[in-house]
């Protein structure tokens, strides 16, 4: 197996951007997640919410700062933007402990589930994409490890997915066909909520080993060679 594919999104519910490598942190990613939204009252807001947030596109700058649009993210032209996505007197603050993920900091796809799936992988908004694994293996792999080249990664359990899947990353448009197909075809969960339990880089390319954990067996296939 290798990393296929590494997405991080450093203002949360924006669209994120596709790295060739990065640092794998205890809180996930460098520069994931570390801008939040927050509406009026003070409240953080997701695109679950407010989809329009998808269509601000955040990246990192070479100086680390988040950038939307390829604005500096506190800059006044973004905040206009982050209102008129949201509503009035809604901000953008920078948050970045633990605390801001809602679950956990990572979240694992593998090609063969992204291809069952059969949309747009930006709809499921993974961290890192796993290749070289057949069909549905990944649900056999909670409670195990992935092991990369400089780091490793724990395996918690299968995400619950919800309405986010069922924006249009591109144009935001709603499709509630999509989380309906999820709950038919994967009982509404699909990837894995993961978190680095050994630092280190992550690149595009780097071998994968899965490693099992308590008793729990690898999943069988390509993954296995």
């Amino acid at each position: 197996m290798t990393v296929t594919a590494i997405w991080r999104y450093p203002v949360k519910s924006m669209a994120g951007e596709h790295v060739r490598s990065t640092q794998l942190t205890s809180t996930g990613l460098a520069g994931d997640r570390v801008v939040q939204v927050f509406d009026r009252r003070g409240r953080m807001v997701t695109a679950r919410t407010f989809p329009r947030l998808l269509r601000l596109h955040a990246t990192l700058g070479l100086d680390g700062e988040p950038l939307v649009d390829g604005l500096p993210w506190h800059s006044r032209e973004v905040g206009r933007r982050v209102e008129a996505a949201v509503q009035p007197g809604a901000r953008l603050e920078r948050f970045d402990t633990r605390e801001r993920f809602d679950i956990l900091p990572l979240l694992v796809c593998t090609d063969g589930a992204v291809s069952t799936f059969g949309h747009d992988v930006r709809r499921l908004r993974p961290n890192l994409v796993i290749g070289g694994v057949e069909g549905l293996a990944e649900r056999q792999w909670p409670g195990a490890i992935l092991r990369l080249r400089e780091a490793e990664v724990a395996l918690a359990d299968l995400r619950r997915r919800c309405v986010m899947t069922t924006y249009d990353p591109g144009t935001a448009e709603q499709d509630p066909h999509v989380l309906r197909e999820i709950v038919r075809r994967f009982g509404g969960q699909l990837c894995l909520n993961a978190a680095a339990t050994r630092a280190g880089r992550v690149e595009v390319g780097h071998r994968v080993d899965l490693v099992a954990t308590l008793g729990r067996l690898p999943a069988p296939g390509r993954s296995l060679r």
